[in-house]
């Protein structure tokens, strides 16, 4: 079972994705070889994988939430299929197994041809479907991502990793079709080695380095780290959806994105205003979230919860046997 150690290798990585295994092993105190000992331990075991994703809005995108109520006898091989696409972005079961919730990449244009969107509500197993924009991410520094409550960084350990990560300024930059073998060994590996990468696309490192630097600067490339709670001891995930005062919007969805419980927290469109992934260890515990820190929070008018019951798609992710997995090419 991984352990404190390595649920602060995690937040190192979610703070920095392509941190040198040296710098986490200089902020957290231990030594650089059992900081790639035990990164290594955790991707070889399909709990972590670090990813560099292209950001959707290249290509006109957006993120749309989609939660569909289907027949609990038909739920599973919809929810397998619908993972496997390579617009989606997200996907579980919840609900007792009588509703999927995911995220579609799809446009926002009036020229929209949503084909999966189409076809949805025609299928047998779908008895009901809602679909609304995810209008805005909420974050704060040092929150990139859940990590646990017990393994988190201090902020002066947050700010020693990420004084040095390029900030992106835009404009956003379409790749190219030479970046492609740079952004599929990225896909695969959000760490792997620039000699490595040098290697795939012919370039010298100085080259790969630079490339890198323009694509992450731009806002173009971007990394997630994929991480399976419950095989760190968390077992209770749950998505809350909110209802709040519209002009408390921004501070609540700011506040809700610092709590260490908070894996993703967005506006949205719809009759919800904020769509918060909360993960806790149990159900007590994560009766004493909604009692103690949400409850404290001024200004929400209304909420409604979708407990997890399995896991199928990260943002990069397949789930296969309980090992996070690159998805196969489709």
């Amino acid at each position: 079972m991984p352990d404190d150690l390595d649920g602060r290798i995690i937040h190192c990585l979610r703070c920095a994705p392509r941190v040198s295994f040296r710098r986490i092993s200089e902020v957290i105190g231990v030594s650089e070889q059992t900081v790639a000992r035990r990164y290594n331990t955790l991707r070889r075991s399909g709990v972590l994988r670090v990813v560099g994703l292209v950001n959707p809005a290249v290509h006109g995108q957006a993120e749309w939430v989609a939660r569909l109520r289907c027949r609990p006898d038909r739920v599973g091989p919809l929810a397998d299929s619908l993972a496997r696409r390579p617009e989606i972005a997200y996907a579980s079961i919840a609900s007792g197994g009588s509703e999927i919730i995911c995220i579609i990449r799809s446009s926002t244009g009036t020229e929209r041809d949503d084909i999966l969107l189409r076809q949805l509500p025609k299928a047998a197993s779908v008895l009901d479907i809602s679909v609304d924009l995810l209008i805005h991410p909420f974050s704060a520094p040092g929150t990139a991502g859940w990590t646990g409550q017990e393994a988190s960084l201090t902020p002066d350990q947050v700010q020693r990793l990420t004084i040095e990560q390029p900030v992106p300024v835009g404009p956003l930059l379409a790749p190219t079709t030479e970046d492609r073998p740079l952004l599929d060994a990225l896909a695969e590996d959000g760490r792997v080695s620039h000699t490595r990468l040098a290697e795939l696309t012919g370039w010298s490192k100085p080259r790969v380095a630079r490339r890198l630097d323009t694509l992450e600067t731009a806002g173009t490339l971007t990394y997630d780290v994929d991480a399976l709670p419950e095989r760190l001891g968390y077992e209770l995930n749950a998505t809350i959806w909110i209802q709040v005062d519209l002009p408390q919007l921004h501070r609540i969805g700011q506040e809700i994105s610092r709590h260490d419980e908070c894996a993703f927290a967005g506006a949205m469109s719809g009759r919800h205003n904020i769509m918060a992934v909360i993960v806790a260890r149990n159900t007590p515990d994560f009766y004493r979230y909604l009692t103690d820190r949400l409850a404290r929070i001024d200004g929400i008018k209304g909420y409604e919860i979708s407990i997890r019951v399995r896991r199928l798609k990260q943002a990069a992710s397949l789930i296969h046997h309980g090992r996070l997995v690159h998805p196969p090419h489709v």
